[in-house]
């Protein structure tokens, strides 16, 4: 969400920012603009003619104390009047405030001023790149991998729910396991993040608050009784805080958890249909801070760190993006995206995205920050991201950690989790 004082006091950035993310910066400032005039003018008469009720009331009072009934009868015709206007100015400000609230709630955050300008994934800025690309001849991709083990079984998943869905099994199922298992103690025991189990659904409300709803509505799967399946942890973590004043004391807050996620992928068709890469229910580590605003860029860095951890201890090969204004999420003013190597695509995919929403969803859901001894509050600044995608980062260490004979080796930072398993393919 947006704050109308803030547009209203510097249009330019809004004008300039939302120009940045391939839509009509002016026109639709003049418009969100025009509909806070009347929105205001509504209220200024509403104002006025509740003032001039109160005192044509009191009038009324007098006049019939006076016994002078022609008064009395003309002040209550006005009333009449007055009463007519106030009603009429009503379903004007309710009617505007809900529309300009429904267009603010469509338009994406504005980027921040360091977000490169482009419209697509080409123009995003390589910060840093670790690891070299392991030396494969001939490699294989996870699915050719995983098939040949039988321990991946799309078949069996299409004929019990369809595409997209993936059936693992034995030392793959483990490997999996283990990896989020993993994921959660780095992030835990080093990164400080407190682990949450949240609901899987949602209500309308913390969906709309962390963004997904009404934009994104159709990319999720919604329960017969209303309720939504979570995207992503993002929406239930972030949650924790909506329509709450935590202490700035108590800050930054820090979560993350370990949940299935839903999606329905609807802008997706025919990209990614081969293999893990693309699902509608997948396994994810999601990392949530809610910090004070002053500290959301510092936060930012942390958490891309706290995520380049994990491809960094299992020796896995990626590069760290800064996206560009065209290519970043709807509520994100800031994103990093990590990208893992795979060797049968010969390129460098997604497999995290860390974003600082800043105070867009904070608004939306209500979660503000108060300072002891101090009146007034300040909406949060809130961000998340991955830490990390559990079945991406199982394709990555499949196909990386491949041999010519189609076993996959297991990075050494799980072996504590997988006791003498040392590959996937040899003896359990």
């Amino acid at each position: 969400m947006h704050d109308i004082r803030a547009i209203r006091e510097t249009p330019e950035l809004y004008v300039k920012g939302w120009d940045s993310k391939r839509l009509s910066g002016a026109a639709l400032v003049e418009q969100i603009l025009a509909f806070d005039a009347t929105l205001r003018g509504a209220q200024t008469t509403l104002q006025a003619a509740q003032a001039e009720r109160n005192e044509t009331s009191k009038k009324i009072g007098q006049a019939k104390a006076q016994k002078n009934e022609d008064e009395a009868a003309r002040l209550m015709a006005h009333v009449e009047t007055l009463k007519r206007t106030l009603e009429e100015q009503a379903e004007v400000e309710r009617a505007t405030a809900e529309t300009l609230r429904g267009l603010l709630a469509t338009l994406p955050n504005v980027p921040a001023s360091d977000v490169p300008l482009g419209e697509s994934e080409e123009e995003n800025v390589e910060v840093r790149r670790w690891g070299e690309p392991f030396a494969i001849s001939s490699p294989k991709d996870h699915v050719d991998l995983g098939e040949a083990l039988g321990l991946l079984d799309f078949e069996a998943a299409a004929r019990m729910s369809g595409a997209r869905f993936t059936v693992l099994k034995g030392q793959l199922a483990r490997l999996e396991r283990a990896l989020g298992q993993f994921m959660l103690d780095l992030q835990t025991e080093e990164h400080g993040y407190l682990e949450v189990a949240p609901p899987l659904m949602v209500n309308d409300a913390a969906a709309y608050g962390t963004d997904k709803l009404p934009k994104f509505a159709d990319d999720l799967f919604q329960t017969t009784d209303g309720r939504w399946l979570i995207p992503t942890a993002e929406v239930p973590l972030t949650s924790l805080v909506m329509d709450q004043i935590v202490a700035e004391e108590e800050l930054p807050l820090r979560f993350t958890a370990l949940t299935p996620c839903f999606r329905s992928e609807a802008g997706a068709s025919g990209r990614d249909t081969r293999g893990m890469i693309r699902q509608h229910q997948f396994n994810k580590v999601e990392l949530v801070s809610i910090v004070a605003p002053e500290k959301s860029e510092e936060e930012h860095e942390r958490m891309v760190g706290c995520a380049e951890a994990v491809l960094k201890r299992l020796e896995l090969p990626f590069r760290t993006m800064l996206l560009c204004t065209g290519d970043m999420g709807f509520g994100a003013r800031k994103t990093y995206d990590l990208e893992v190597w795979l060797p049968s695509q010969e390129k460098y995919r997604e497999i995290s995205s860390c974003s600082n929403c800043g105070d867009f969803q904070a608004r939306r859901m209500d979660a503000r920050t108060k300072k002891a001894g101090e009146k007034g509050t300040r909406f949060v600044h809130t961000l998340n991201g991955s830490g990390l995608a559990v079945g991406r980062t199982l394709v990555a260490i499949m196909e990386n950690y491949q041999d010519e004979g189609g076993r996959i080796a297991i990075p050494q930072a799980l072996h504590r989790y997988l006791p003498g398993l040392t590959h996937i393919g040899g003896a359990d």
